[in-house]
């Protein structure tokens, strides 16, 4: 699917229920000091905050979630509010629940612990695979860590090597280090 036929697609869900409900889904994009990020908002939370193009987010979120997809600025805009907040060192913690529908089981357990990495700091591998009781499975941790569907709000960004080196990251190195040296300057302040 190309980009012109997803804004189309985009376009006709969208028209088809102007004055009835909202999508199940609503999509879109935020772009910010890291690049672009895809946005699927369902009704449990933040399914994507993807650094993958528009269409393999499509894709996927109509895959694993649902079809009825479209733009809803009324569940898009709060979360492009606190994306905002976050990268300007104002928010430390987002308030926009989190759904992780798109992840595996085992990844899930990943994130979660991800998620509880305090803002300004970071973790290792081994440290995420001690917490859940899988220490050898770094390989799989880093796995989940690659795969995850919810970016910057879920921050696998704060696990890094234990050498202390950077380590991969979806939005590449300097979208980790940028995101690292925000809540650094923002925990320092």
């Amino acid at each position: 699917m190309s980009s012109g036929d997803l804004d189309a697609l985009l376009r006709v869900t969208s028209s088809t229920y102007r004055g009835e409900a909202p999508p199940d889904i609503a999509f879109g994009t935020y772009d910010g000091a890291v690049g672009r990020l895809v946005l699927a908002v369902t009704g449990k939370g933040i399914a994507a905050c993807s650094f993958e193009p528009e269409n393999a987010v499509f894709e996927l979120v109509t895959r694993h979630v649902g079809r009825f997809i479209g733009p809803d600025p009324r569940r898009l805009d709060p979360v492009r509010r606190e994306l905002d907040a976050y990268f300007s060192g104002r928010l430390r913690a987002f308030t926009t629940p989190v759904d992780l529908t798109l992840a595996t089981s085992f990844a899930r357990t990943v994130l979660q612990k991800t998620m509880a990495v305090p803002y300004g700091t970071t973790t290792t591998l081994e440290e995420i695979g001690a917490s859940i009781g899988r220490p050898r499975a770094l390989r799989a941790i880093g796995n989940a860590l690659a795969s995850n569907p919810v970016s910057v709000i879920v921050p696998c960004h704060r696990v890094v090597r234990e050498d202390g080196a950077l380590g991969d990251y979806a939005g590449g190195a300097a979208a980790k280090q940028h995101l690292l040296n925000v809540e650094k300057r923002a925990s320092t302040s």
